[in-house]
């Protein structure tokens, strides 16, 4: 009797040592996988807890409340809040910072479903500016120094070939003021012009 006692007691110390472990690996691991976070996946997680806007500072200076719909692999599509017909694609590069409340601080750190993985997710910034000048869209393009309206002529590794020409007019070589080079690292939205 007094072994079985002895036993049990060795057991349940046993199974309170095991859970102790595996309640330490499971915090470590959640401490990886947090520290693996990107501004990326919190933006996206955001979105995916049930599309309420999101608040955002940009690298100009600017702060929108924002609606993300798509993701690429270095950008994202967002609807403005209380603008319907104004979406912008904004670089990741271009946010500064989220301004969250607490509830949404846990929010934005829930681990991400992994859904498989979609061609627009590996959609660099560069394809969708492409996109733009093939199909010679007018656009409102937003910078670190100020904002420029016209047409996308051409799109290289690290910038793109801007003919400015006045909102509303289309890309003749009558209205075109200038072509502005710019370098990517100072995009901070594009909008389709008109549209807002």
């Amino acid at each position: 009797m007094r072994w079985d006692s002895l036993f049990d007691d060795l057991a349940g110390q046993l199974d309170h040592e095991l859970g102790v472990d595996d309640a330490g690996l499971d915090l470590e691991e959640e401490r990886l996988r947090r520290g693996r976070l990107t501004l990326r996946d919190r933006i996206l997680a955001c979105a995916r807890a049930g599309g309420a806007p999101v608040l955002l500072e940009l690298a100009d200076g600017s702060a929108l409340r924002l609606i993300p719909r798509t993701f690429g692999r270095d950008w994202f599509a967002a609807v403005v809040a209380g603008a319907e017909h104004r979406e912008l694609v904004i670089p990741m590069w271009a946010v500064s910072s989220i301004r969250l409340g607490p509830a949404e601080v846990e929010m934005s750190l829930a681990p991400a479903d992994r859904p498989e993985s979609r061609l627009v997710d590996r959609l660099t910034l560069s394809f969708v500016l492409r996109d733009l000048s093939r199909r010679r869209t007018a656009v409102r393009i937003a910078c670190a120094t100020g904002t420029v309206h016209g047409t996308i002529d051409r799109v290289g590794r690290d910038h793109l070939d801007v003919a400015v020409h006045e909102p509303g007019s289309s890309r003749r070589s009558s209205n075109v003021v200038e072509i502005r080079v710019i370098a990517f690292s100072t995009v901070v939205s594009v909008e389709r012009s008109g549209l807002g």
